[in-house]
């Protein structure tokens, strides 16, 4: 597999209503596992459908060495098509059954061909990704989300493909999933090409590519790898930024001097000129000298300053806009110890059984705890979520809320009011503010002049997630207990970025789900729950580092 490839050569694309994604795009993917990263709205997901084939060029071409396989993020699926046929293997394995029932057609042994052993080896990777129970003819409909994604990538992988495409792969999975997709394409070879925000799979590429509209900038290494190398770029674009103003600043001061010197020289001429008693066409003469001596001197100042400021757009260009979230809170400030919530014996009703258990959920939360609340797909995460907040009532046992407000950001991030722009949200949540107070507010969140005015329907994810931060973390009162749920979900990195030192600038509690280890890393988790077979019990917080294979 180590001549598989893929080569894009001057790709243009636009949607049908002329807005362009991409222009003259051109680049190779080699063998080995490359990641790709760009802001959301780049056209990362698209770059891969046009690599796919379910979308056309505009003009260019696209070339893949050797069979392709892809996973979309969304997959098309009905929720009555079983696991066989997901996996593509549904034909052969009736052929199988025909040919054991005494059914020598010879259909049925051109159907088989040479996959006689696709059960053996459906089951080997199904057991591997954790899907080792799931029965051939089970029903999609009956699946999680993330048995979905995780039989998605074994349909691929049972393909034997040479290329791979992967658009968020670890979507959805729990971290059990995440370390069994991890260590599926540690052992995959050949070509593959991935977008993820999962920042512990890109940690595992050989190469990460870089998507800008009309080039992909290869950097050889894995994400953290390539995160100093961006750093590093900055440091140098920011010095040759300061150099540059420096040298605009002294050309002007040399071209003010020159100036000055020209005009105190012509005026002395004139003086010295109409003392010397000279005929006026030799004293003509001798000032058109001059003037033309001052012209030329001017001319080759400003050309230095035109230089000057040429290097100083072209440093400007290379600094990379700084998109960091930097802003206090000490309104949502709470002493240690002070009790905020209280749960014994909480238990609800779902499908028929006890979420928690025959004894219930029991939890004290204390300011200021930062608590990760972790478990696999379904153990009931976001439900103890919503008993904490108050938006669900438990079916028995007490939950006790204490003074303190408590904010809850849901996974559909609904709190603000969609038609309202996003300065009148935050006016709604803190009245009190002034307006210049309120535009310093979410200048600090990033949005700038017009920004502050587009309605929250409009946003991306990841400006509605900043939208509602601003407005959660500085209303009146400010919140001392915030509980977000899987927050990183659908975020880009640079998003994801912006939420963590958001979250670090917050001093109150908070309980955040997520399967994202370097996130929880980075926001300062000191605190760990594991919600598990209806138990919820204190995990040890490990000294660091995001969790592995």
């Amino acid at each position: 597999m180590s001549d598989a490839f893929i080569v894009c050569s001057r790709l243009s694309f636009s949607w049908p209503d002329d807005t362009p994604v991409f222009r003259d795009l051109s680049f190779t993917v080699p063998a080995g596992r490359t990641g790709l990263v760009a802001p959301n709205g780049a056209g990362k997901s698209t770059l891969l459908k046009l690599i796919a084939g379910e979308l056309r060029t505009t003009r260019g071409s696209v070339s893949v060495g050797g069979v392709l396989g892809y996973l979309p993020q969304h997959l098309p699926l009905a929720t009555g098509t079983t696991v066989a046929e997901v996996l593509g293997i549904a034909p052969v394995i009736r052929a199988l059954d025909a040919i054991e029932s005494g059914d020598a057609s010879e259909e049925h042994f051109a159907a088989v061909g040479d996959d006689w052993d696709v059960e053996e080896r459906t089951r080997a990777q199904l057991d591997r990704l954790g899907l080792g129970g799931l029965a051939l003819d089970r029903p999609l409909g009956t699946l999680s989300g993330g048995q979905i994604v995780s039989l998605g990538l074994a349909a691929q992988l049972l393909r034997r493909p040479d290329v791979l495409l992967l658009d968020e792969p670890t979507n959805n999975l729990d971290l059990d999933a995440r370390r069994r997709l991890y260590a599926a394409l540690d052992d995959w070879h050949g070509c593959l090409l991935l977008v993820a925000h999962d920042r512990a799979l890109l940690d595992r590429m050989d190469r990460i590519a870089e998507l800008h509209p009309a080039e992909v900038q290869l950097h050889g290494g894995n994400f953290t790898a390539y995160q100093e190398n961006v750093r590093a770029a900055r440091e140098v674009a920011e010095r040759a930024m300061r150099s540059a103003r420096q040298d605009v600043r002294r050309e002007k001061r040399e071209m003010q001097q020159a100036r000055e010197r020209a005009e105190r020289r012509a005026g002395n001429a004139a003086r010295n000129l109409g003392s010397a008693g000279l005929p006026r066409i030799v004293a003509g003469g001798l000032k058109r000298s001059a003037q033309e001596s001052a012209g030329k001197a001017r001319e080759t100042h400003a050309a230095r300053v035109e230089e000057a400021r040429a290097r100083l757009d072209e440093a400007s260009r290379a600094l990379r806009e700084d998109d960091r979230i930097v802003v206090e809170l000490p309104d949502t400030a709470v002493p240690a110890g002070r009790v905020l919530f209280t749960g014994e014996g909480l238990r609800v009703t779902r499908g028929g059984h006890a979420l928690f258990g025959e004894r219930g959920a029991g939890l004290a939360i204390r300011g200021p705890e930062r608590i990760a609340l972790t478990g696999p797909n379904g153990a009931g995460k976001s439900t103890l979520l919503r008993l904490i907040s108050g938006d669900l009532d438990p079916a028995a046992g007490e939950a006790r809320r204490f003074d303190g407000r408590i904010a809850h950001l849901s996974q559909r991030l609904d709190l603000l009011d969609q038609d309202r722009t996003v300065a009148e949200n935050l006016a709604a949540f803190a009245p009190a503010a002034s307006e210049d107070r309120r535009t310093q507010l979410l200048a600090r969140f990033l949005f700038r002049g017009d920004r502050r005015h587009l309605p929250v329907g409009v946003l991306s994810g990841g400006e509605r997630l900043r939208a509602t931060l601003a407005c959660v973390l500085c209303a009146e009162p400010a919140p001392q207990l915030l509980l977000l749920d899987e927050p990183t979900n659908n975020l880009d990195l640079v998003s994801v970025s912006q939420l963590e030192s958001a979250l670090v600038a917050y001093r109150g509690a908070f309980v955040v789900v997520s399967h994202d280890e370097h996130f929880l890393t980075a926001i300062g988790v000191d605190r760990r729950l594991r919600l598990a077979g209806g138990v919820l019990v204190d995990e040890p917080v490990a000294p660091g580092g995001p969790g592995g294979a």
